[in-house]
C-alpha cells in the first residue's frame, strides 16, 4: 500500500512539477510584474517605510508586524536551510539563480494574494479578522467549489504535510549534532508545539514577533562573517551560480533542465510565493496603514527576505565548501558545510537555527490550517481536537520518517495549493490593479492611504459588508 501511494504522489508530482507549475508560477510573478509595473523595484523603500508603522494594532486583529513575523515563521524554515542544501545537491549551483528569479517574481504575486486576502476578510464571532484565498475565491470571483477545493489542500498540506518536513530536518540536524534518536527529539518537538497551538493565533503571532527577527538576524551575521572571510571568493561562487543555472559551466540540457526544476520547486516551498498561505496571516492583520494594499506591501518584504537574504546566505556557505562534501545531503549538507568555515562550533549553530526556524514554521502552519477550519465548517470542538492530533502525530512520523518521502508530500501539497490558488489570482487581476491605483494615488498626493468600501463598492466587488467602513 506504502509503495503504491509513493507511486501516485511520485506521478502527480511529476506532472505538476514537470511542466505546470513552472509555466504557471512563472508567468503569474511576470503578469502581476508587468501589470503593477514592477512594484517590487519601484515601491522597494516604501516597503521598509511601512515597517515603521506595522507594530500598530486592534483589539480586531494582530498587528502587520505580527502578521510580517507569522508568515516569516511559515516561510522561515526548512526550506532556508535544508531545502537550499537539497537544491545545489540534485539542481547544481545553477538552482539558486532559479531561486532567485522565481522570488524577485513571487514578490508582485505575494503583494497580490496578501492585499486580496486583506481586502475580502471578515470578522469572526471573536470579533477578529479571518480570510485567505478561500474567502476571496468565493466573494470575489464567487466559486465557493474553488474555495472549498482550495481549502481542502491548505488543511492537508498545513495541517498534516508541511510540519513534518520541519520535523524531520530538526530531528536529523539533533542526531547529526549529538547523536540524538529522531524519535526522541521528535516527541519532545511535539510536547512544545502543543503546547503553544493551544493558545490560538494570537499566542502564535507573539511567539513569532519574538523568535524570528532573534533567530534570522543571528543567523545572517554568522553568514555574512562567513562572507567576509572568504570575500575574495565570493564573485567565482556568483558567477558559478549564474553559469550553472544557463549550461555555460557544464554539458547537456538536462542539468540546466534539473536546475531550474529545483531550484522553482525548493524557491517556492521556501519562499511560499502563490501558494495561498501568507494571505491568511494578512487577512489577520489590522493594517497601518488602514488599507488593503499595506499588507501586501509587507507580505512582499517577506518574500526578499526569505529567498534574497537568507536562501542566498545558505547557498554561499555550502558552495564555498566545493567538492569536499560530496554525498552529504538535507541540513547535514548545511551544518557540515558552516562546520568547515568557523570550526565545529558551526554544526551546533545550524542545530540552534534549524530548531528556531523549523519551529516557528511549525505553529504558524497550525495557524494557517486553524484559520481554515471555520471555512469547512469544523470550527467546533471535534473539529478543532481532529487538526490537533492529526496535525502532533505528523509531527512524530515526520521526525522518523526518510527525507524523500516526506519532501515528496510536500512539493504534491504545495503543487496543489498553488495551481488553485494561481487561477484565482489571474481572475482577480483587475481588482488587485484598482486597490493598487487607488493606494498609489493617495501616496502620491502626500496623504496616508486609507480604504473606505462604499455600499456599491462592496457589491460590486463581493466585500463582507462593514468591515471597511469607518
Amino acid at each position: 500500500m506504502g509503495e503504491l501511494i509513493s507511486q501516485w504522489v511520485g506521478f502527480i508530482n511529476g506532472y505538476l512539477w514537470g511542466s505546470v507549475l513552472i509555466y504557471l508560477l512563472t508567468g503569474c510573478g511576470i503578469w502581476f510584474s508587468l501589470r503593477l509595473k514592477l512594484i517590487q523595484l519601484r515601491h522597494f523603500k516604501h516597503m521598509f517605510s511601512l515597517l515603521k508603522l506595522s507594530r500598530n494594532s486592534s483589539e480586531n486583529g494582530i498587528s502587520s508586524f505580527q502578521a510580517l513575523c507569522t508568515s516569516l515563521a511559515a516561510r522561515v524554515g526548512t526550506g532556508n536551510l535544508m531545502g537550499v542544501a537539497v537544491a545545489i545537491s540534485l539542481g547544481g549551483p545553477g538552482a539558486i539563480f532559479w531561486m532567485w528569479l522565481i522570488a524577485f517574481f513571487g514578490m508582485a504575486t505575494a503583494y497580490a494574494e496578501s492585499a486580496l486576502g486583506q481586502l475580502y476578510k471578515e470578522k469572526d464571532e471573536n470579533n477578529n479578522f479571518r480570510g485567505g484565498p478561500a474567502y476571496y475565491m468565493r466573494k470575489g470571483i464567487n466559486s465557493p467549489k474553488l474555495a472549498i477545493t482550495f481549502s481542502l489542500c491548505l488543511f492537508f498540506g498545513y495541517g498534516f504535510v508541511f510540519s513534518s518536513v520541519q520535523a524531520n530536518s530538526i530531528t536529523d540536524a539533533f542526531q547529526g549534532s549529538f547523536g540524538i534518536d529522531p524519535l526522541m527529539s521528535g516527541i519532545v518537538i511535539t510536547l512544545l508545539a502543543a503546547y503553544i497551538i493551544i493558545g490560538g493565533l494570537r499566542n502564535i503571532a507573539r511567539f513569532a514577533e519574538l523568535a524570528v527577527p532573534f533567530m534570522g538576524v543571528a543567523y545572517v551575521l554568522v553568514a555574512l562573517f562567513v562572507i567576509a572571510i572568504n570575500i575574495e571568493q565570493i564573485p567565482a561562487i556568483l558567477m558559478q551560480i549564474v553559469g550553472s543555472a544557463f549550461g555555460w559551466q557544464e554539458a547537456g540540457g538536462g542539468v540546466v533542465g534539473a536546475a531550474i526544476i529545483h531550484g522553482v520547486q525548493r524557491g517556492l516551498y521556501s519562499n511560499e510565493a502563490g501558494m495561498g498561505s501568507s494571505p491568511n496571516a494578512a487577512a489577520a492583520a489590522e493594517p497601518m496603514p488602514h488599507h488593503p494594499a499595506s499588507q501586501g506591501y509587507i507580505q512582499s518584504l517577506a518574500v526578499f527576505f526569505d529567498t534574497m537574504v537568507i536562501c542566498t546566505c545558505t547557498a554561499i556557505i555550502i558552495l564555498l565548501a566545493g567538492d569536499s562534501l560530496d554525498g552529504v545531503m538535507g541540513i547535514q549538507l548545511t551544518q557540515q558545510a558552516l562546520a568547515l568555515q568557523v570550526g565545529s562550533w558551526g554544526a551546533e549553530f545550524i542545530t540552534l537555527a534549524i530548531l528556531f526556524f523549523g519551529f516557528t514554521s511549525i505553529v504558524a502552519n497550525y495557524a494557517y490550517a486553524d484559520n481554515n477550519l471555520k471555512y469547512l465548517k469544523l470550527d467546533n470542538p471535534i473539529g478543532r481536537w481532529f487538526l490537533r492530533i492529526g496535525f502532533l502525530a505528523m509531527l512524530v512520523f515526520g521526525s522518523s520518517a526518510s527525507l524523500p518521502q516526506v519532501i515528496a508530500l510536500a512539493d504534491m501539497a504545495t503543487g496543489l495549493m498553488t495551481v488553485v490558488n494561481v487561477t484565482a489570482l489571474f481572475l482577480l487581476s483587475k481588482v488587485v490593479i484598482r486597490i493598487t491605483k487607488d493606494y498609489q494615488q493617495q501616496l502620491s498626493k502626500g496623504e496616508l492611504p486609507t480604504f473606505e468600501a462604499s455600499e456599491e463598492t462592496e457589491k460590486s466587488l463581493g466585500l463582507t459588508q462593514g468591515v471597511w467602513r469607518k
